[in-house]
């Protein structure tokens, strides 16, 4: 059988908000809500949290160990070789590519995308070559194959640090689908992502609203919040997203 299975890209240096990974919300780190949000996907079959090999990341391989999910250490810089010996070490088939700054991630749109690189059958499929769901909703499919192709035909640094940019930036090699968000919750300028503090206020503000009624609260809860409550938004509205 085909294993579908998502990586977790996450280490503990990060140049704007150290830590963030594991950053308390409702009394858990982040990572541990992304899991607990990941474990509702249907079509999923396992999670790996693919983290570092520097000490500083030890303590996000003993959540994974705690949790029980699986996790793989690699280099700090080399990320796709990261997720690759992640994806050959557990036998992985499909990749559904992350990274650990989505503790927000809807199962709904995790899924979607994974039905419809199921439906399509192309090399790549995601939500953010075209963006229209909103900054911390990205979800990439391709299967380990394409990562080893990838992995044979460049070394270039940005290419090794951002795990699909070679895919999505080759359309003349690789057969490229994207997802696009409803119109309901099309909000490309939102940020729902973890990389600063003030990403961090808007987060817990969402969970500390939502969490306690519905711990299993998707995008279409997020928006009808924020636009209720229009504060929350604005507390990072003026952060710049960092394009690859």
């Amino acid at each position: 059988m085909t294993r579908t299975v998502a990586t977790i890209e996450a280490r503990m240096n990060s140049s704007r908000l150290p830590g963030k990974v594991l950053a308390p919300v409702r009394d858990k780190p982040c990572l541990e809500l992304m899991i607990e949000r990941l474990r509702r996907v249907p079509s999923l079959d396992g999670i790996v949290v693919a983290t570092t090999t520097a000490p500083g990341d030890d303590a996000i391989a003993d959540l994974a160990h705690r949790l029980g999910v699986a996790c793989c250490r690699g280099s700090e810089d080399d990320v796709l070789e990261r997720v690759r010996t992640a994806a050959h070490t557990h036998d992985i088939d499909v990749i559904v590519e992350l990274t650990g700054d989505c503790p927000l991630i809807d199962p709904d749109v995790v899924e979607t995308v994974i039905a419809t690189y199921r439906r399509v059958q192309p090399d790549y499929c995601a939500n953010i070559v075209e963006r229209s769901y909103p900054i911390g909703m990205d979800t990439q499919v391709f299967s380990r194959a394409v990562l080893d192709d990838v992995a044979r035909r460049t070394d270039d640094p940005a290419d090794r640090e951002h795990v699909s940019l070679f895919i999505y930036t080759n359309p003349q090699i690789y057969r490229l689908h994207n997802v696009h968000a409803p119109a309901e919750v099309s909000r490309p300028e939102l940020r729902l992502t973890l990389d600063t503090p003030e990403d961090l206020a808007v987060i817990r503000a969402i969970f500390d609203a939502l969490y306690p009624a519905n711990p299993d609260f998707g995008l279409s809860e997020i928006m009808a919040l924020l636009d209720a409550h229009p504060h929350i938004a604005a507390l990072n509205a003026a952060v710049p997203h960092r394009h690859v």
